[in-house]
């Protein structure tokens, strides 16, 4: 049985605010009221927030799409979370969160667009510069330019650290 991908979506944001408020955060999920904000979170005296922009993927999978507005940079108070949610029959799975600063996640997804429209296709065809799809290779994957989402892996640290 494969679960409906708005459904895994929609559970992913939970998952995320789930484990903010487990590490001692207030984390509250938008539920689409909020332009590009899926969870706002914040220390419990409520005086520093964040942002978090929620992204699914199935932990088997190369890649997680992001959008173009991935190649965005909402400033220092923004994080992207990467949540891989296991399908309900993949049992040997465990669930992943990729936590990236918006300031990195906009330079790599930019950079990586890039170089992927400059670059020439399987048969040797231009690449559409106008595709508006932008997705982050996960690992063990890495992206066209590099970059290598590893040391993200549950870097819970980055927006704690933020909201001291």
């Amino acid at each position: 049985m494969s679960t409906d991908k708005s459904h895994r979506g929609n559970a992913s944001q939970f998952f995320v605010a789930a484990e903010l408020c487990r590490r001692g955060l207030v984390a509250v999920v938008t539920m689409g009221n909020c332009p590009n904000t899926d969870v706002l979170c914040s220390n419990k005296e409520g005086t520093k927030f964040v942002h978090i922009q929620v992204k699914t993927f199935r932990p088997r999978d190369k890649d997680c799409s992001v959008g173009q507005k991935a190649e965005r940079n909402y400033g220092e108070n923004f994080f992207w979370i990467l949540c891989g949610i296991p399908e309900p029959e993949d049992n040997d799975q465990t669930f992943k969160y990729f936590i990236i600063s918006s300031k990195e996640m906009s330079k790599n997804v930019r950079e990586g667009f890039e170089m992927w429209a400059q670059t020439p296709g399987k048969k040797g065809q231009a690449h559409n510069k106008e595709n508006t799809f932008r997705g982050v290779a996960v690992p063990p994957y890495k992206n066209i330019n590099g970059w290598n989402l590893a040391p993200h892996l549950n870097n819970w640290k980055l927006i704690e650290d933020k909201l001291k």
